[in-house]
């Protein structure tokens, strides 16, 4: 069967020159980077050179690039690491759950959070962040682009009040690193997060920026390693993998790589439509819909139970999902739809297509071949629409 893999905002295949920039470092060159003899020496040198390579992609001095797990390690050391109890912290009710239970726990300690609410489009308004701001607020956290609808959020707005207000300010950059291009400078935070799995590197590894000054607490102490910032040896091979995915990913915003991936979401999504019953989740008030990632469309389909339609399509070669996949099987509809104003049926008819950099024409082709099939099948079998449903 010819299988169609559109769910990348869950996680993407490690692309063939990543692969093989990696592999020396799992066999000849397997040092311990904190060694002072050679075999640690040449590990060490492969990180200092990613370490320059995340320093073009952030657009800062190599000292504020600090390695660590991925993305959910770092949105938690930007929180953990910066609040105390009776600081308030402002972030917004659409980020990852990385940051939804790290606000939660921050209660238990004496740490208020304002969750903003986005507008219906699931833009964040940044009057509704300057609103939201005390006296004692010390932290906003903001994502650069909803994993689940792929909307692009207004930071350097956000950074500016931030500056103004003399606040910390956070970026979750997960979704949006490798297929928008930004710079921590021009946008003004104080830290960034991002992880390699999700823009075709290896998973367990990510980065974060952090701005030269911040008082940053670590979350793992021990030996000396990132300056301090993040004890634990370092993965020499993943680190290696982060700064090859980075490298290629600045490539693709540069040669036409992202304009081409936003043609092919764009025509998949107007093929889903001319399907009754569907509509985009992203949408301005004037019917327009708003920024989003050039990868990203989240449709609903009514009288569908989202989760039989993701069946559906994986017996017939499409992978693609409700949502993110921290919360896959979750019986709740999504957070994200749901602080957009969705009620909770729609909520749960819709679906997240996210494509990889790697598609192709024939691949948008299958999936608009199926997709109406699986509707019209699962819609005949639907209670309302059969008319049996009391």
């Amino acid at each position: 069967m010819h299988r169609v893999y559109m769910d990348a905002n869950a996680t993407t295949p490690l692309l063939p020159e990543v692969m093989e920039a990696m592999r020396p470092y799992w066999m000849e060159h397997f040092g311990n980077a904190s060694s002072i003899h050679r075999d640690g020496q040449l590990a060490r040198t492969a990180v200092d050179r990613a370490r320059e390579t995340m320093a073009r992609f952030f657009n800062c001095h190599d000292a504020e690039v600090v390695f660590n797990s991925g993305g959910t390690e770092g949105d938690n050391t930007a929180i953990f690491g910066l609040l105390h109890p009776g600081d308030h912290f402002v972030t917004t009710s659409i980020e990852h759950s990385a940051i939804l239970q790290a606000a939660r726990r921050l209660a238990r300690h004496g740490i208020d959070t304002t969750f903003v609410a986005p507008l219906p489009s699931g833009l964040i308004d940044p009057i509704d962040i300057r609103r939201a701001i005390r006296p004692e607020t010390r932290l906003i956290s903001v994502m650069l682009a909803n994993n689940e609808t792929g909307v692009i959020q207004p930071v350097e707005e956000i950074g500016r009040i931030a500056n103004e207000t003399g606040i910390f300010f956070h970026i979750d950059a997960v979704q949006g690193a490798g297929k928008i291009e930004f710079d921590v400078r021009r946008i003004g935070c104080h830290l960034l997060s991002i992880s390699a799995h999700k823009m075709h590197g290896p998973k367990g590894i990510g980065a974060m920026f952090v701005r030269r000054g911040t008082p940053v607490e670590p979350l793992l102490v021990g030996g000396s390693h990132e300056r301090r910032q993040r004890a634990g040896t370092e993965n020499v091979a993943g680190i290696v993998g982060l700064a090859k995915a980075a490298e290629l990913a600045l490539h693709s915003l540069e040669d036409g790589t992202i304009d081409r991936l936003a043609v092919l979401r764009d025509r998949l999504e107007a093929g889903i439509l001319e399907i009754s019953g569907t509509g985009v989740n992203g949408v301005s008030e004037d019917g327009q819909t708003v920024l989003r990632a050039a990868n990203t469309t989240n449709i609903w389909f009514d009288q569908l139970e989202g989760e039989a339609l993701v069946i559906a399509l994986d017996m017939k070669g499409v992978s693609i999902s409700g949502g993110s996949a921290c919360h896959s099987g979750a019986t709740e509809p999504s957070h994200v739809l749901m602080a957009m104003g969705l009620d909770k049926n729609r909520a749960r008819a819709s679906l997240r297509f996210s494509l990889l950099k790697t598609v192709t024409e024939a691949d948008v082709d299958h999936v608009l071949r199926v997709v109406p099939q699986a509707v019209e099948h699962l819609r005949a079998l639907s209670p309302v629409a059969a008319g049996t449903l009391g």
